[in-house]
């Protein structure tokens, strides 16, 4: 195994122990029993890598390698018994949450690059990757999507999913630069979160409010 692919492995297995430990905090927060909490850290860490290896048609890898199962079953297992020691659980999640969005983006956009993917392509995979697994976790916990609200989110995968297209092209895609890549994705959605920053939402004034009123009729 060269040096390069056992990188891209551990950046993933890492990627799914920080989403499943994200969606096992989320589901410790709803107080769901052992099985919920395992599910939905299950469902957040392999969830986006199913969704990017189906749109490069490939087999889903969580599907044949058990080492991404067992890494998301140890990280869902060891958050459910100790989570009473993770301090403010809600800034726990965020920050577990930005972490596994960073480290999905590169990984998702490296694989999709290396599948032959065009930049736009891959960009657009990477991000999915990136995002897949939180889309998932909120819908199973009854949240609205992170990435359906103001947050900037998605946005934050996808300026990490162009550096690694970017770089790659340059032929300056080195582990270094990739961990670079990823470090933009966190700083950028921790920041979003610390400064309130978000995307523009319509804003419903009493036009608005009638047209909605004569749709409803």
């Amino acid at each position: 195994m060269s040096s390069s692919t056992t990188a891209l492995l551990v950046g993933d297995l890492t990627g799914v122990a920080v989403f499943a430990a994200s969606g096992a905090s989320a589901g410790v927060a709803k107080r769901l029993d052992l099985f919920g909490v395992v599910f939905v850290g299950f469902v957040a860490a392999l969830g986006g890598g199913i969704v990017r290896d189906l749109v490069i048609d490939r087999p889903p890898v969580a599907f044949w390698d058990w080492r991404y199962g067992a890494t998301a079953a140890v990280a869902s297992f060891a958050v459910f018994w100790w989570h009473a020691r993770l301090s403010r659980i809600r800034r726990t999640i965020l920050l577990l949450d930005a972490a596994g969005l960073a480290l999905f983006t590169v990984t998702g956009t490296i694989k999709a690059l290396e599948a032959g993917v065009p930049a736009m392509g891959s960009c657009l995979i990477g991000m999915l990757t990136g995002i897949g697994g939180g889309l998932a976790r909120d819908l199973l916990i009854g949240e609205i999507p992170v990435v359906l609200r103001r947050e900037i989110y998605a946005l934050a995968s996808l300026i990490g999913a162009i550096m690694v297209v970017l770089l790659t092209r340059l032929d300056k895609a080195t582990v270094l630069n990739m961990v670079a890549a990823g470090v933009v994705v966190l700083v950028v959605r921790l920041t979003a979160l610390y400064r309130r920053w978000s995307a523009p939402r319509p804003k419903f004034g009493d036009a608005a409010g009638a047209g909605s009123e004569f749709i409803g009729r």
